[in-house]
Formats: structure tokens, sequence, C-alpha cells
């Protein structure tokens, strides 16, 4: 089992494998799946009763086809008080990202990293240059919104995206601080706020900024479904906006893009809000006494979460390749090891929240495949493991150095070991380094005279330079070389330019994805009727 099982996980660049798969190769002949402690869904919604309902009629659901989109949807927005034509439904939240970066994002994206995989991946694999600011290890992984606008206002970037809990850490931002950001990013061509996790959130009575959304030119709010109502497999979300950025991507979606179980699963939502509202307290009760539990084991860090997910990191020593495989092959326990997202290490671990019973087994398995039979005995190293963690050293060392400026730096590559600008992958556990304090950039300096024009490697236009070895004076070879071609203005820097950048192409020196990746309130009373979009799980 182990050997099919863990290699599983060495086939997936930047997901784990499917529960479908898992199961399949098991091999314990029951047919069931691990404890799954890696698929952020809510387990408590659908209610036993209503998945009954389901199964009887499944017949019906499966053969025929769904109502049209524009149906789904108006029920969906009836339930969350919205109007429809602010509001677009996709096939999972995935599919309006992809929408989102074909329709509305021209040149450039910046995003803080870790964060979901698909906002890093998807604008690279069309081209986009996408400026990636890194979280803080040593921050928690907190998300400084006047840091990050300077980066934004310093790279050029034109589309910003900010997740709210963010993917895996968790970290929140009040909704009045992401209002601010919106507000001072309104020249911007779109501001990008993800809450797909936001609805496990007890961090304030009304934190969506839905409303906020459809007043504003240039502001889309992506929301998943799938995961607050434990239905990854359906493949259901929508996105909030104005009208008219809402009918864009609307009138670019395919007739039948949502299938018949999400349409029956959102026909079903108007009878059961109070059983909804509930399994989201349930949820936020289990997360603060899981978070208890997991943070009295020795060595481990329990980053704050207002997701339904902890980001944990292992002790010093441990592999997190090591002890995912040992925990599901030792445990039947599925966790999600972050080695392959950009701006992690496999020193971390996201866990789902999940029922009591599971997180005693939880604990207990990690207790023995950490410390062995007895606390305080040896963490297992590293050189133990499988380590395929999809580059992780690889892929930070690319994001830090070259951060959307990956040609120069590409190209020094290729040229072999200590290349200028490429420094040494960082250790395990210690995060991407914080970027200094951007300022404005500075005005070019002024031209020294020389006797003879000495030619020199073509400089990036980018708004961050990167820097090199100062070159060494070489005797002038006869003939009298060719005279330099005048620099290009300072204002050649200025983005976007006008037109999209083909696909596949990298906008001005962006990475590539093939290129990234070829580096190798507890407390409150439950609900009582459906909660609307604004008050997310209270009453509506």
């Amino acid at each position: 089992m182990s050997g099919n099982v863990t290699s599983l996980f060495r086939s997936t660049a930047a997901h784990s494998p499917s529960m479908a798969a898992l199961t399949r190769e098991g091999g314990d002949g029951s047919g069931a799946g691990p404890v799954d402690f890696c698929i952020p869904c809510n387990p408590y919604f659908p209610t036993p009763a209503m998945f009954d309902e389901m199964a009887v009629r499944l017949r019906d659901i499966i053969t025929y086809y769904p109502s049209s989109a524009d149906t789904i949807t108006a029920e969906l927005c009836s339930l969350l008080q919205l109007p429809p034509q602010c509001v677009a439904m996709g096939n999972g939240s995935t599919e309006l990202i992809t929408w989102i970066d074909h329709l509305l994002v021209r040149e450039s994206l910046a995003v803080p990293v870790p964060t979901f995989g698909r906002w890093t991946d998807q604008p690279m694999e069309t081209g986009k240059r996408v400026d990636m600011f890194p979280l803080q290890e040593s921050g928690g992984f907190a998300l400084d919104l006047a840091r990050y606008a300077e980066f934004i206002r310093a790279r050029g970037t034109r589309v910003a995206v900010i997740c709210n809990p963010n993917n895996p850490d968790g970290g929140y931002l009040h909704k009045q601080a992401l209002v601010q950001f919106m507000d001072a990013m309104a020249d911007l061509d779109l501001v990008v706020v993800d809450e797909s996790f936001l609805e496990f959130a007890d961090a304030e009575a009304e934190p969506s900024v839905v409303q906020e959304a459809m007043l504003r030119p240039n502001v889309v709010v992506l929301r998943s479904l799938g995961k607050n109502f434990g239905l990854h497999g359906i493949r259901f979300g929508y996105l909030v906006a104005n009208p008219a950025l809402a009918g864009k991507v609307r009138a670019m979606l395919p007739k039948w893009n949502l299938n018949s179980f999400a349409e029956h699963v959102v026909f079903m939502l108007r009878d059961h809000g109070a059983e909804y509202a509930q399994s989201l307290h349930q949820v936020r009760r289990d997360r603060l006494e899981m978070a208890g539990q997991l943070s009295a084991l020795p060595g481990l860090t329990v980053y704050p979460s207002q997701g339904n997910f902890l980001f944990v990191r292992l002790p010093v020593g441990a592999e997190g390749t090591v002890v995912r495989d040992r925990m599901l092959t030792e445990h039947r326990v599925l966790v999600r090891e972050c080695g392959n997202k950009i701006g992690s290490s496999s020193r971390f671990l996201r866990l789902v929240v999940r029922p009591q019973t599971d997180v005693r087994r939880l604990v207990s398995g990690l207790e023995q495949v950490l410390y062995g039979t007895g606390r305080g005995a040896a963490v297992p190293g590293p050189a133990t493991g499988t380590g395929y963690s999809s580059g992780t050293a690889a892929i930070d060392r690319l994001m830090s150095q070259t951060n959307g400026a990956g040609m120069r730096a590409l190209a020094a590559q290729t040229a072999g070991a200590g290349a200028p600008g490429f420094a040494d992958a960082p250790a395990a556990g210690t995060g991407m380094p914080l970027p200094a304090a951007v300022p404005p950039p500075a005005p070019p300096l002024p031209q020294v005279p020389q006797p003879a024009p000495v030619p020199q490697p073509v400089p990036y236009p980018g708004p961050v330079p990167v820097p090199h070895p100062a070159p060494v004076p070489q005797p002038m070879p006869a003939p009298a070389p060719m005279p330099m071609p005048a620099p290009a203005p300072a204002a050649a820097a200025v983005y976007p330019p006008v037109g999209p950048t083909p696909p596949g192409v990298p906008a001005h020196g962006g990475l590539t994805a093939a290129q990234v990746r070829g580096t190798n309130g507890l407390e409150s009373v439950p609900a009582t009727g459906w909660p609307n979009a604004a008050g997310m799980g209270r009453a509506g």
C-alpha cells in the first residue's frame, strides 16, 4: 500500500491526489478512504437527511439536463439577497478564476504568497506577469496591506488579489481595512477579493465586502459553495461585482456550465438555513478546540486561523513529506503537506477542522510519527523521507530572486551554478525573505562619460532592477566597436502597454507556469434563518 499510495503524490505538482485515487490505491478492501484532514470542506453539512433526499432523487438528477444557469443563479440570489445582474455562477471557483484571468487581467497580477495555487498558476499559464508578495513566517504570515500597496505601486501591477481568509494559513483581514485598500487601489484595472472560506470566520459580524464590490467599477468578490456546503465534488461557486463586470463574465460562460447536482442543492437550501448556520457554528467551535490540542504537541506551531483549517509548522528536524506519508500509511489519516505551495515549504501542514473524534486520531498519529512511543523522542530527520515536494527550494528561489522579472535570472541559471542573480535556496522552514520597503523608482544616475563605449548587457526594463557585479574593464580590440544604442527612456517601463500579451508569452519577462514548475465569537446563538451574503452565517 505504501508504495502505491505515496507514489500518487509524485505526479501531483500543485495539489494533493484526489480522494477517489487514494481510495482505489488504499488496498484494504473496504472501499473507504482515509480520515480526511486535507480537503477543506464542511463536515456537518449537508445533513444526513439531506444526503438521503439526494440519494432518493439520484436517478433523476443524473439523467436529465439541469435548468439554465440563469435559473439556478436567480434562486441562489434570492437566498442571498443579491441582485442577479451582479452575480455570475460558475462550475467551481476555479472556472471563475480562469475567466477572470482571460477577460479582466491584461498584463500583470499581484498576489500574496503562499496562497491558493490557481491565483499564481492560472495567469502564468496565459503569459501574465505575476508579482508575488511573500508573507513572512516571522510575522505569522499576516498580510500587511500598506506594504502590499507599496509593492503593487513599485511593480506597476494592474490587478491585485487578496484571499480572505487566506489559504493555507487562515489569515484574516477586517472588512474596514479591505474597504480602505479597495479605495486606495481604485485606479487599478481590477481588485479581486477571494472570500471562498469567509463563511467560517467569526472575527466580526458582517465580514464580507460583497455590498461594496457591487458599487465599485473595478472590484470582484469570489465566493465558493463547495467548501462551506461540504460538497467539493459538485463544483459550484459564484462571483459578485458591478453589473458590467459580472455581465462580462456571465456572457462567456457555457449554457449548461452548472450541473444537475448543483441545481438540486441550491433549490434544497431554502429549507435548510438553520442547519447550515448551525454547521458553521460547530466548525468554529471545533477550530478552537483543535488548535488547543495541536498546540500542546511539543515543537508544533499553530497559526491563528479564521478558515476551516489550521496551518501548522512542524518541529525542527521534521520533514513534511515523511509525516504525510507515515500518517497515511500507518494511521490512515490524510494531511496536506504544503511544500508545493509557492512561498511555503515542506515543514508546514494545512489541517482541516474536523470533529473531535477525528482530531484525537490525528493527534495520536502525530505523536507517534513525530516523537515515537514517548514524548521527547527524536524527531525523524529529513533524509529518511520521500522528498518529493515539487521543487520547493527551486520555486522559492525563482520567486524571491526574480518575482515576475524572471527572464534575466533564468538566463543566468542556464549559464551555470553560481550565476549572478541566484542566491542559495532558503533553508526549510525559514520562509521567504521580507522585501525591503519599496520606495518609488529613483531617477536614473547621470551617465559618466567613458573614453570608449564598452558593450554592456541590455538592462531589464522592470521597475525592480536586479544588481549585477561590476564588469571588469577589458582592453578594446581593433577595430573600434560599434556605438551603443540610445538607452530606452524611463517612461518605457510604464504599465500596461496597449493590447494584451499573446497567450503563453511572459509579459515583461514574467515567468510562465512551465518555467516555475519545470524547475523541476463562538458563543453566539445559532441563526434560525438563511444567512444572507452580508451576514455570513448570521440570521438574515
